[in-house]
């Protein structure tokens, strides 16, 4: 999607040739597998000015697509233990500052608004009112749709295999059976992205994490309910298309993913059916629509962190002409329409709308990368940030 997005936004404002290039189909990655969740209520000044102008394109987006909607009814709600809540509460007076709204709700207050939701009494939501959820399979289609009336060029089923240098500077890329020769290279590939990097001597401090959500079939009555990041359940849920209802849950304890070969694919990975069940029995207490539901479908993924938790996107001082962007957390989603954007304007050499420096590839020492990728990790001790 971060791909995607880029090219929309160079296609839509520059007379160029934008080629994306997929290593299996479009959607085949963490892409189509994505819970969709959107948050604005992040944890740094540069998140929450970057997310501010990706829900208000992704509003865009929902009027201009075809068969796209994001659904901003009933807003984005955080929720927290009171001790979580007061870690969390110290974002407030930044929140303040940047003119972020929000609402912070007792358990009472949610029951009382949402009465599917039944939080501990002495749980607190955090809600944000410009925050929401999209159906991640609507939203590729329709923006695939929009990139070939903009004649983006869209290779499916070849695998970018190196790097062309001109110098030392980024000149193109090698493909299983092409090479193109252009002028700048977007580097948004998830998982494997080390594995190509490395070409480069590119090091950076990525850790992937297995993560699976679930669909139902349809409810018999409407879960009428905002999305729900719910750290205390180890998770997130939300209304699905067709009056079904979206679970997503970690493994707090599996251990880190390493990818080890380039020709990786999503496909790969497993996940026990008892996760999903011992999900069910943390959430429905606070979800009673979850008892008894039958499932229709699981998705596993990885979802990915840098070694501070804040994204990785912009370009690499030592390599002129690569851009890169990875290590979303779990918003890789909610990142993209301001991640492309951004991307597309620092490729153009333009000011990008949202000072990123902050999330520099360049950011992170040698000595700090190689030690943050020598050690294993669980997910549990990973920076947990959720959409």
């Amino acid at each position: 999607m971060i791909g995607l997005s880029a090219a929309y936004h160079l296609a839509s404002n520059q007379d160029a040739r934008v080629v994306v290039i997929e290593k299996q189909s479009i959607g085949s990655g963490s892409s189509s597998r994505a819970a969709g969740i959107t948050t604005g209520l992040l944890w740094s000044e540069t998140g929450v000015m970057a997310r501010r102008l990706g829900i208000q394109w992704f509003q865009r987006l929902s009027r201009e697509l075809p068969g796209y909607a994001y659904h901003d009814e009933q807003g984005c709600l955080n929720l927290f233990t009171p001790e979580m809540w007061a870690e969390r509460a110290k974002l407030l007076p930044l929140y303040d500052r940047l003119g972020k709204e929000y609402k912070v709700l007792t358990a009472a207050e949610i029951g009382r608004r949402w009465p599917a939701l039944h939080p501990p009494e002495d749980f607190v939501g955090l809600h944000d009112p410009s925050g929401g959820y999209s159906e991640p399979d609507e939203y590729i289609a329709a923006l695939v749709q929009r990139l070939r009336q903009l004649r983006v060029e869209i290779i499916e089923g070849q695998q970018v295999e190196d790097f062309l240098l001109s110098g030392d500077r980024i000149a193109g890329v090698q493909t299983s059976n092409a090479r193109f020769e252009v002028d700048a290279v977007i580097s948004g590939i998830h998982s494997w992205s080390l594995l190509l990097w490395q070409k480069l001597g590119l090091r950076l401090p990525i850790k992937s994490f297995v993560h699976q959500r679930y669909v139902s079939a349809p409810l018999a009555e409407p879960f009428i309910a905002p999305p729900v990041n719910a750290d205390p359940y180890l998770g997130y849920i939300r209304p699905a298309r067709g009056g079904r209802i979206l679970l997503g849950v970690e493994s707090a304890e599996r251990q880190e993913w390493d990818v080890d070969s380039p020709g990786f694919a999503m496909d790969e990975l497993s996940t026990s059916a008892n996760v999903r069940d011992e999900a069910v029995a943390r959430f429905e207490a606070f979800a009673p629509a979850l008892r008894n539901v039958p499932w229709e479908s699981q998705q596993v993924g990885l979802i990915a962190f840098s070694m501070d938790g804040e994204p990785i996107l912009g370009p690499v001082r030592s390599m002129p002409g690569l851009f890169v962007a990875g290590a979303f957390h779990s918003g890789g989603f909610s990142y993209n329409t301001v991640a492309g954007l951004l991307l597309a304007e620092m490729v153009a050499g333009k000011p990008p709308s949202v000072d990123v420096t902050a999330f520099s590839p360049d950011r992170f020492s040698a000595n700090a990368t190689d030690d943050y990728l020598r050690t294993t990790l669980a997910q549990s001790q990973a920076v947990r940030r959720r959409h």
